[in-house]
C-alpha cells in the first residue's frame, strides 16, 4: 500500500459479493514534509460529459470493434472512461487521407490504400448505438476531391445518423502534406499532397470549398500538431464555416524526428518531466482561450505518449500511466474541453489490445489505461479544478477536483522510481476520514502487475472490468491535514465527502 500501514483492518462484504478489505489509518508526517492547501476552484470551464475519448485509426475499427461494432469488452472499456455519458470517440488520424468510399467513375487516387466497405460502415454504426456515442470522423482532404469527400461524408452520415456526428473533420495534419509524399511514383519518387508553401491560409481556403461540398453538420479542423498553425487559429475560424471544434495533435515526444539528447526524444526522464505534461498543455492554452472567444470549442483530439506509435519499453510500461493521469489533469487545467487517445493494434502506446493465442483472441489491458481510468474517477463531469498551493516536491505532482456530488478529490502523483514520498494534504473545513485509493506496478517500468484500488484487469480480460477484493482504506486527518506516504513510482487518491 502506497500508504505504508493499516490500523484496525476487517472484512466486509462489498457491492459486487467479493471480499473487500477496509482500514483505517493515520499517518504523522516526518519533519520538513511539504504541506498542500486545497483551496476554492479555479478560474477553469467544468469538465464536460465526454472528455476522455479513444481516437481510432480507420484501419482499427474492425479489429476493436469487429465486424457488428459491438464487441463487449471494447466497449466494456469505453464505458468505463465515460460512466453514464456519451462518450465522444474520434475516427482519424493518418488514415484519414489514406482512406476512401469508393466514388463511381473515379479511379482510386495514388495516395489511398484503404477503403471503407459496408461492412465498416456496418461497425461504426453498431459501435455508436451500442455506446450512445458521437463521433469525429476524417475526411479526406490530400485527395483534393470534393467529390471523394461528399461521398465519404454521406455514408458516414448515412450510417451513424446526424445526431450521432459531433463533426465531421476535414483532413490530418495538413502542415505535413507539403514536405511528406502522399504516395510514390512507380520509380520511387515521392509526391507530395500540396506545394512546399502550402499554409493554414491554403488549408482555410480548401476547408471553405470542401464545406459546401459535405452534408449539413457540424465540422472540425484544422487537426494539426503544429504550433505554428495553431498560430494562425483565428483567421483559420474567422474563415471557416460551421466549426464546431478546433483541433490539435500532441504528443511530448517523437521517436521518428527527435534525436537522442533532444529533450522530444522517448526517455523515461523526457516523459516524466514537467514539460511532457504541464508543458504540452500550456502549449495549446493559448490557442484554447482563442478558439472559446469565438464560440468554438477546442478538442486535442489526438494524444499519447511518443509519435510514430509510440516507443517499446516506455510508452508500453506504467510510466505511461502516471504521464497521462498527470497530463490530463494539465490539460483540464487549461480548459481543453476534451481529449482522445490516439490507438492503434500496430502501436506500442495502445490502452489495451486483442491478442491471438493459438485458435482463441483475448483483451489485454494495457498500463497506459490504468492512468486514464483513474482520472476519470477523479474527475467525473461537472467537476472544477480546485486552487492548490504549497512548496513542489520534485517528482511529485498535486491536483484536486471538487465535483456536483460535493466531493473533493485530491491527486497525488509520485513519479520518482526510487524516492517513497510524504505529502500533508490540507483541506479547509474537512476533519472526517477521507477514502483512498491507490494505484501502484511493481515498478515505473513494469508492464503487468498493476492496481487500482486493489483491483487489475490481470493478463486478460474477458469482461472488461477489473476484478479482485477492493482495497477501501479510510485516512483519518492527523491534526489539520492528511498525511500520505507514497511508494516509488506510484499514485494516491483522497476522496473527501462534502
Amino acid at each position: 500500500m502506497a500508504t505504508g500501514v493499516g490500523l484496525g483492518a476487517a472484512a466486509v462484504l462489498g457491492a459486487t459479493g467479493a471480499s473487500t478489505t477496509v482500514a483505517t489509518i493515520s499517518l504523522r508526517a516526518p519533519a520538513g514534509t511539504p504541506t498542500v492547501r486545497i483551496g476554492g476552484a479555479q478560474r477553469s470551464d467544468p469538465i464536460a460529459p465526454g472528455f476522455l475519448g479513444f481516437s481510432f485509426e480507420y484501419t482499427a475499427l474492425l479489429p476493436y470493434a469487429g465486424r457488428d461494432g459491438r464487441d463487449r469488452v471494447l466497449i466494456q472499456l469505453i464505458r468505463n472512461l465515460n460512466p453514464g455519458q456519451s462518450p465522444v470517440l474520434r475516427i482519424g488520424g493518418d488514415t484519414t487521407d489514406w482512406s476512401w468510399v469508393p466514388v463511381r467513375g473515379m479511379s482510386r487516387p495514388g495516395g489511398v490504400r484503404y477503403t471503407i466497405t459496408p461492412a465498416w460502415l456496418g461497425a461504426i454504426r453498431g459501435l455508436t448505438q451500442a455506446l450512445n456515442a458521437r463521433v469525429i470522423l476524417g475526411i479526406n482532404l490530400e485527395a483534393d476531391s470534393t467529390r471523394l469527400a461528399a461521398t465519404e461524408a454521406r455514408a458516414f452520415v448515412s450510417a451513424v445518423g446526424p445526431s450521432a456526428v459531433a463533426a465531421l473533420e476535414i483532413g490530418n495534419e495538413p502542415e505535413l502534406y507539403g514536405q511528406l509524399g502522399w504516395y510514390s511514383t512507380p520509380s520511387g519518387r515521392p509526391v507530395p499532397g500540396r506545394p512546399s508553401s502550402y499554409d493554414i491560409a491554403s488549408y482555410t481556403a480548401e476547408f471553405r470549398r470542401f464545406a459546401t461540398a459535405l452534408p449539413d453538420v457540424p465540422l472540425a479542423g484544422p487537426a494539426t500538431g503544429s504550433n505554428t498553425w495553431l498560430a494562425g487559429l483565428p483567421g483559420f475560424i474567422a474563415g471557416a464555416p460551421r466549426l464546431r471544434f478546433a483541433t490539435a495533435h500532441r504528443y511530448p515526444l517523437a521517436r521518428c524526428y527527435s534525436a537522442a539528447g533532444s529533450p522530444t526524444y522517448p526517455t523515461l526522464a523526457n516523459l516524466l518531466s514537467p514539460a511532457a505534461s504541464s508543458g504540452l498543455a500550456q502549449s495549446v492554452a493559448g490557442a484554447v482561450s482563442v478558439a472559446h472567444a469565438h464560440g468554438v470549442r477546442f478538442r486535442v483530439d489526438e494524444l499519447n505518449s511518443v509519435s510514430c506509435r509510440g516507443k517499446r519499453g516506455l510508452s508500453d510500461t506504467f510510466a505511461s500511466a502516471l504521464w497521462a493521469l498527470d497530463t490530463l489533469f494539465a490539460m483540464a487545467s487549461v480548459n481543453v474541453d476534451g481529449v482522445n487517445i490516439h490507438t492503434l493494434p500496430a502501436s506500442d502506446y495502445h490502452p489495451f489490445a486483442l491478442v491471438r493465442s493459438g485458435r482463441a483472441w483475448h483483451w489485454t489491458v494495457d498500463p497506459l489505461y490504468y492512468g486514464l481510468l483513474m482520472f476519470a474517477r477523479a474527475a467525473p463531469p461537472g467537476s472544477r479544478l480546485l486552487s492548490t498551493s504549497g512548496p513542489a516536491q520534485p517528482s511529485v505532482r498535486v491536483w484536486a477536483t471538487g465535483a456536483p456530488d460535493g466531493r473533493t478529490r485530491v491527486v497525488v502523483i509520485n513519479e520518482h522510481r526510487r524516492r517513497t514520498a510524504y505529502e500533508r494534504i490540507e483541506v479547509p473545513g474537512a476533519h472526517s476520514p477521507a477514502a483512498l485509493t491507490t494505484l501502484r506496478a511493481p515498478s515505473i517500468t513494469a508492464k503487468g502487475g498493476i492496481t487500482l484500488g486493489g483491483q487489475t484487469f490481470g493478463a486478460r480480460t474477458a469482461t472488461g472490468l477489473p476484478t479482485g477484493a477492493r482495497r477501501l482504506v479510510d485516512v483519518a486527518p492527523a491534526g489539520d491535514a492528511y498525511v500520505l506516504k507514497l511508494a516509488p513510482a506510484s499514485a494516491a487518491m483522497l476522496t473527501l465527502h462534502g
